[in-house]
C-alpha cells in the first residue's frame, strides 16, 4: 500500500465501520460470514488476516476458531488497528494484533490453515505480489480467501452499480467521515481492478493453487474468491 492510501485510511478510520455499514446497507457484515463458511475454517485451526483495518474479518473468523484456534490480523495502517484494538479490548487472548505489509509478510512457510483478506488486495502496490505471498505461508492443502469489490456483468446492473458507487458513495462518505476524495477513490478503483474470470486468473498465475472458486456476490457487485494451496 502505498503511502497516500495509508494516509487516506489513516484519516477515515475512526469513522470507517460507520460508512461502511451505510454504503453495503450492513451487507458487508453477512458476506464475511460467508466468506469464512466458504474457507472451511473450524476449531483449532490458525488463520492470518491481511490488511486487516478494522478487524471485522478478523472477529468473524475468531468466533470460528474459537478458544482452541488463533488469529493473526495485520496492517500497516496504525489507526485502523488502533479502532481494532479497542473493539477487542483484550476480549481474545488467542489474537494477534500487529503491524506487517502484505507484499512482505513477516511469517514463515506454511505457517497458517486459512489466510484471509477482505477488500484489501486491489489497494496493494503489487496485487500479484500480495496474492504470492499469501499462499506462500498458508499450509499445503490449505486455503487463502479473499473477500473484493466487482463489477456486475448485467447492463442494468452495472448501470445501477456505476451510478452508486460514483455518485451516492462518495455523498455517504463525504457525510460519515468529511473526507470525500477517499470515497472517490474507492470506487474508482473498485471498476479498475479486475473481478471475476480475471481475478481467478490473476490468482492461477501464482502457480500456488490447485483449485480456485469465485462466489459472486450482488450480482457482481462483490466476489469471494477461494484458492486451495497446492500440496
Amino acid at each position: 500500500m502505498s503511502a497516500t492510501v495509508e494516509q487516506m485510511f489513516a484519516r477515515i478510520a475512526k469513522r470507517y465501520d460507520r460508512a461502511n455499514t451505510l454504503i453495503t446497507v450492513g451487507l458487508h457484515r453477512r458476506w464475511r460470514r460467508r466468506a469464512v463458511r466458504l474457507s472451511g475454517a473450524e476449531c483449532g485451526m490458525h488463520v492470518l488476516d491481511c490488511a486487516t483495518g478494522t478487524g471485522d474479518f478478523a472477529i468473524e473468523f475468531l468466533r470460528v476458531v474459537g478458544p482452541s484456534g488463533r488469529v493473526v490480523a495485520a496492517d500497516i495502517c496504525q489507526p485502523m488497528l488502533d479502532v481494532f484494538r479497542c473493539k477487542v479490548e483484550r476480549g481474545y487472548p488467542n489474537l494477534t494484533i500487529e503491524a506487517a505489509d502484505m507484499l512482505a509478510l513477516p511469517y514463515a512457510d506454511a505457517t497458517f490453515d486459512i489466510v484471509s483478506c477482505g477488500y484489501g488486495v486491489r489497494n496493494a502496490d503489487d496485487p500479484f505480489c500480495a496474492l504470492a505471498e499469501m499462499a506462500r505461508v498458508a499450509k499445503p492443502g490449505g486455503r487463502v480467501v479473499i473477500l473484493e469489490t466487482g463489477m456486475p456483468q448485467h447492463p442494468l446492473l452495472g448501470a445501477l452499480h456505476a451510478l452508486y458507487t460514483r455518485r451516492i458513495v462518495p455523498m455517504i462518505g463525504e457525510l460519515v467521515t468529511g473526507d470525500r476524495s477517499a470515497y472517490e477513490y474507492l470506487p474508482r478503483t473498485a471498476a479498475a481492478f479486475p473481478s471475476g474470470e480475471a481475478f481467478v486468473a490473476m490468482m492461477a498465475d501464482t502457480a500456488a493453487f490447485t483449485r480456485i472458486d469465485a462466489y459472486p456476490l450482488l450480482g457482481g457487485a462483490s466476489y469471494i474468491y477461494v484458492g486451495v494451496k497446492r500440496s
